[in-house]
């Protein structure tokens, strides 16, 4: 049976953009697992590897909010463009300091705070820019893509990030990362697009950030899928204790962090080409519940993973777990906002997507800093799987949600 090439793909400015978004992406990922490996090669302490995450938590939590608002009010093409730049001089700048021979842990965490910076910006604007791209009937097939597409990018980045780190260092990743910026940047100046500017309001900032908080709240499944979000990316966040794991339980070095950073990803392919026929169905809620608990009994086996086979396989398992879970909330976020709002709810569910890892670092390598890398991942893996059941139990908003339909609590 012939295979059926998706609607969407079939449009080229979202061709263009979508693969401009994957090549960014890449680059993105790589930095990051350069820079949670370049601290780690600094000092040896899995408690100051998590100040990257703290730096990327700070950031997200105080601009994004911004970032909504800005995707909502400003030429969302222009908005892109220029935080592309910014992330560009800033990989340049950490990529010739890391050449010289010069980084030191605080440059590495500074870089990671600007970039984060930037991406606050930049992750609203991308959102936003899809109903423009794509007619209305068409923007779950469009996300449905863009989920496993990123996958594919936290996939190849670390993986080619460990090549490069064993080849040159650090510092030829974040050379590479400058380069996937530049093309970004080319290729929005290549779309046919209308003016974007997100709606006309002339609002106070706070009248708008009020504003998308306010309809945030009025959605109780959203709340609550943003809270399955939180309790899977604080408390099992695995990523930055990959490097002790590599090091030192592993003893796989630099090509075999590459792989463990990626395999989670690779898993979460095999995931996404799953739940892409599911984002339809009536029984999304409890796809979601049953990911989410997956996911961190899978992160609990990858912590007690001794041989490198198994942790990669634990490591394929949380990645797949995790893309089904994230494909649903984030359809679910979309579907559920109006165009006029989408940079705000977008901004604030990236508080919560990207935000929640950022500080799960800090608070996962602060556990492990005292308890051990194993003991505190496995400790943390299992909060998301009774967050994932408490919630099942206790209320039927997730549990009989359905991205065909509107949320029947909203109010």
């Amino acid at each position: 049976m012939a295979f059926a090439i998706p609607e969407v793909l079939r449009n080229r400015d979202f061709d263009l953009y979508w693969g401009g978004v994957v090549l960014s992406q890449i680059g993105t990922r790589g930095a990051v697992a350069a820079n949670l490996y370049q601290v780690y090669q600094l000092t040896g302490s899995t408690a100051q590897v998590g100040l990257v995450g703290l730096a990327q938590a700070v950031a997200l939590l105080v601009l994004s909010p911004l970032g909504g608002v800005y995707a909502d009010r400003l030429d969302r093409r222009r908005l892109l463009q220029t935080a592309q730049c910014v992330a560009l001089l800033v990989s340049a700048g950490i990529a010739a300091v890391t050449l010289a021979g010069s980084a030191t842990v605080w440059a590495v965490v500074v870089s990671s705070l600007l970039a984060t910076a930037a991406a606050t910006f930049d992750q609203p604007a991308r959102q936003a820019l899809i109903p423009a791209l794509v007619p209305r009937e068409r923007l779950v097939e469009a996300f449905a893509l863009l989920n496993p597409s990123r996958e594919l990018a936290v996939l190849a980045g670390p993986a080619f990030a460990g090549l490069l780190i064993a080849l040159g260092g650090p510092g030829t990743v974040y050379v590479f990362d400058a380069v996937t910026y530049a093309v970004l940047v080319a290729v929005l100046a290549m779309l046919r697009v209308p003016s974007l500017a997100g709606n006309a309001e002339r609002h106070s900032l706070l009248q708008s950030l009020r504003q998308g908080v306010k309809y945030v709240s009025r959605r109780p499944v959203v709340r609550q899928l943003m809270g399955l979000d939180l309790a899977a990316t604080v408390f099992a966040a695995y990523r930055v204790l990959l490097p002790a794991f590599a090091t030192e339980i592993l003893h796989v070095g630099a090509t075999g962090y590459g792989l463990l950073s990626a395999a989670p990803s690779a898993g979460a392919l095999i995931g996404s080409v799953w739940v892409f026929k599911l984002v339809r169905t009536a029984r999304s809620g409890r796809i979601v519940l049953w990911a989410t608990a997956a996911y961190g009994l899978a992160v609990a086996g990858f912590a007690q993973s001794r041989i490198f086979p198994v942790a990669i396989v634990m490591a394929l398992a949380l990645g797949a777990a995790d893309a089904v879970a994230t494909t649903v909330r984030h359809a679910a976020v979309q579907l559920e906002t109006p165009d006029e709002l989408r940079g705000r709810v977008s901004a604030i569910y990236q508080m919560c997507s990207r935000g929640g890892p950022a500080i799960g670092d800090s608070v996962m390598g602060t556990v492990a800093g005292a308890l051990g890398p194993v003991a505190g991942l496995t400790l943390g893996g299992l909060v998301p799987a009774v967050c994932s059941g408490l919630s099942a139990a206790r209320s039927r908003t997730v549990r009989e949600y359905s991205v065909t339909k509107p949320d029947p609590t909203a109010v």
